[in-house]
């Protein structure tokens, strides 16, 4: 009973989080300009409420500051639902908190709300002001509460931008390297690439874990995830087999997993159960796991699935016997970066059961990838299923091999293949169908 009268929501508590919270939010450093910047001004110019969700410590935060100062010109307030002292806040405590922000800073425009999953039926207070001709810019860590909240009172109403970790090119812009036309490379560029393109998989994209190396932010980052965004938000009670899963599954990135075999093999209980627990994953933005292609929507959800993570560095950090497994690291580097354009991404199984990497129907693209083709085997496997999936298809896609450092273009028949480095793809301005 202590507990809960020390934390109860009044004015007085307000104005002291709401002031803490504002100045902080002015002073803190807004690190470097963000991709998704780009697209974020249509969306305040119009009357949608704009959704940006991602992995905790990915930047949203900083994302927000750099939405205000670019855009806002201190027509805003600005509150964090991950304050500890807010963690009794309920919907019923939105007018109090709105009567206090006009108080504190007067009559504003947009409220920027952080976190915002952590109050139950938000979405009731939004839905009023917003019918008001008031705006809303609202960030949270869980994909699914955030969808199943808008869907219910504010269908239509929002848009939704993901923000993933640092992109190749936004780790360039970190370490203060200039972005350089792909097209005409010299040899000593082209060195120079390769050798940030190796580290950026390493190291992965988390801003925090770039700026701080010497911290074990990965780890941190991993516990935060499974332990306040899982466990605790779902009252997981077998908190060991979730641990024990979602460490089978981000020390086994890429690889094709069954959901009744991990039923089996970490004991848990029922195949119900592991596809619950995947999913928390998947919304908590720590894995994503894709369909085999079919034309049975049947047939996509019996078949294995192949399993991605949010972060090539977390996988290094968490992960088991990651020391020498580039290649799978180098798969889930390019699965992220065509996420962050499409949710369209399948496997492919050929007729022959050959395996092709990636395939976007919607586009028309197959995409494998190689460390490198300098084997005859790899080579001739590489090329077997994507020209096998080619002529599969009735209408013939574009083939890539995406490698580290392999570029050419290879003609098998009337079937051509473009290989093409990792760094050239992850610099293309390329949008998906726009290749």
């Amino acid at each position: 009973m202590d507990t809960i009268q020390s934390t109860k929501i009044t004015q007085e508590l307000l104005i002291s989080i709401l002031k803490e919270q504002q100045e902080a939010f002015m002073l803190q450093d807004r690190g470097l300009e963000r991709q998704v910047l780009c697209e974020v001004k249509n969306v305040i110019d119009s009357p949608l409420i704009l959704i940006i969700t991602g992995l905790r410590r990915v930047g949203k935060s900083t994302l927000l500051s750099q939405i205000a100062n670019k855009y806002l010109e201190n027509n805003y307030y600005f509150v964090n639902f991950e304050d500890e002292r807010l963690i009794n806040f309920t919907v019923d405590n939105f007018d109090l908190l709105y009567e206090t922000l006009i108080s504190l800073f007067g009559e504003k425009t947009f409220f920027l709300f952080d976190e915002i999953q952590n109050v139950p039926e938000w979405e009731r207070f939004v839905r009023r002001l917003h019918d008001q001709g008031y705006k809303f810019i609202i960030t949270g860590s869980n994909a699914s509460l955030l969808s199943q909240e808008l869907g219910t009172r504010l269908t239509g109403r929002s848009i939704r931008i993901d923000l993933f970790p640092f992109s190749f090119a936004e780790y360039l812009d970190f370490k203060k390297v200039g972005v350089v036309e792909t097209s005409a490379l010299t040899t000593k560029e082209k060195g120079i690439l390769l050798k940030l393109t190796t580290e950026y998989i390493r190291a992965g994209g988390i801003p925090d874990a770039l700026k701080y190396p010497q911290l074990p932010i990965h780890n941190t980052l991993y516990d935060d995830v499974l332990y306040r965004d899982i466990v605790a938000r779902y009252r997981i009670a077998n908190v060991k087999s979730l641990k024990e899963l979602a460490f089978y599954l981000i020390s086994n990135i890429t690889t094709q997993i069954s959901y009744n075999r991990l039923k089996g093999s970490l004991k848990l209980g029922s195949i119900n159960t592991v596809k619950k627990y995947i999913d928390y994953l998947e919304n908590s933005w720590l894995f994503f796991v894709i369909n085999k292609y079919a034309y049975s929507v049947k047939e996509q959800q019996i078949a294995a699935k192949k399993i991605y993570s949010i972060d090539t560095g977390l996988i290094k950090s968490v992960g088991f016997s990651f020391s020498e497994n580039q290649g799978r690291l180098l798969e889930n580097l390019v699965f992220l970066e065509l996420r962050r354009k499409t949710q369209d991404i399948y496997y492919y199984k050929t007729a022959n059961n050959h395996e092709v990497d990636f395939f976007l129907p919607k586009d028309n693209v197959a995409i494998q990838v190689a460390q490198h083709l300098d084997h005859g085997s790899t080579r001739e496997r590489e090329l077997r299923s994507l020209i096998e999936l080619s002529a599969e298809q009735e209408n013939r896609p574009q083939l890539y091999i995406i490698t580290l450092r392999d570029k050419e273009t290879i003609k098998v028949g009337d079937v051509e293949v473009e290989v093409i480095p990792l760094y050239e793809w992850l610099l293309k301005d390329w949008y998906v169908g726009e290749w």
